[in-house]
């Protein structure tokens, strides 16, 4: 008995400092945010909020092309998450109620989609953005968006599609519904948890996402987006971490909120969708 409470105790602990570990820079951006540039520079941290000012978020609001780039950057992720989803769904319902050669072999596929680095793409895509003239557009970016989120999505979807009894399938139609018809009535409102689950997820994807948009965005500095902007958020005299901590929170909320209010509905989603494979 006292050896499992003892256990339990050191596992209680062991997940307390992953979490501490987790969470401190997030944690930090945030106290730094609001932190006087006095407290930011000072030799002696402080790791609790002594002052606290409002000026850093002014300067990055007003900064040159903060909102210029959050639209950028909400149009590419928005955009393709949308089209990923729809693509997903068809796709979903086609590998999960429909039997067709070469269906094992595009979910292998779709499954090494997923599984690839797609850091590993960066030159090929610049390649091809160069030979098609593609290089310092928005819709480029929003493609590869669109290829990274949508593999994820049709695992998620198939799995929480494979979830759901094809017997309601089924007595729709024995109503007098079609195959689309029934999925569109009965399926899809179903799929509303899954739905939001990997919108979310894919969101996240294309709104955190550096790499590509600061490959094939060079010449044509107004189609930057947020993280790019980020990475050069400095003045005459440096960086200017409160500044850039701020951007960052800012940065970082539309997504916390979008979760926050999402958060039962994605969990429902998520747990769904692992129930069959």
């Amino acid at each position: 008995m006292r050896t499992r409470i003892s256990r339990k105790i050191t596992l209680n602990v062991l997940a307390l400092g992953v979490f501490a570990f987790s969470v401190f820079p997030v944690y930090w951006m945030v106290l730094t945010a609001f932190k006087p540039t006095k407290d930011i520079q000072a030799e002696t941290p402080s790791f609790f909020p002594t002052h606290v000012t409002f000026t850093h978020f002014s300067t990055a609001v007003n900064a040159d092309g903060f909102w210029l780039f959050w639209r950028n950057s909400a149009f590419v992720a928005v955009t393709a998450v949308l089209a990923s989803l729809v693509i997903a769904c068809l796709a979903a319902f086609a590998v999960g109620r429909m039997r067709w050669k070469g269906r094992q072999a595009f979910i292998l596929m779709v499954f090494v989609a997923q599984m690839t680095p797609w850091e590993a793409l960066l030159i090929p895509m610049y390649v091809i953005a160069r030979d098609t003239d593609m290089l310092d557009k928005l819709p480029m970016l929003t493609l590869i968006y669109f290829m990274m989120t949508l593999p994820f999505t049709i695992v998620t979807l198939r799995g929480f599609l494979n979830a759901i009894p094809v017997e309601l399938e089924e007595a729709a139609q024995v109503d007098g519904c079609n195959q689309f018809q029934a999925f569109r009535r009965i399926v899809f409102p179903l799929l509303a948890p899954g739905l939001l689950s990997t919108s979310l997820f894919g969101f996240i994807t294309a709104w955190n996402e550096f790499a590509f948009a600061n490959l094939l965005i060079i010449k044509n500095q107004d189609q930057r987006t947020l993280p790019v902007w980020l990475s050069s958020f400095s003045n005459t005299f440096g960086t200017d971490w409160g500044a850039t901590m701020a951007a960052a929170t800012l940065f970082m909320l539309p997504v916390l909120l979008i979760f926050l209010l999402l958060q039962g509905r994605v969990t429902t989603g998520v747990a769904a969708g692992a129930v069959k494979g």
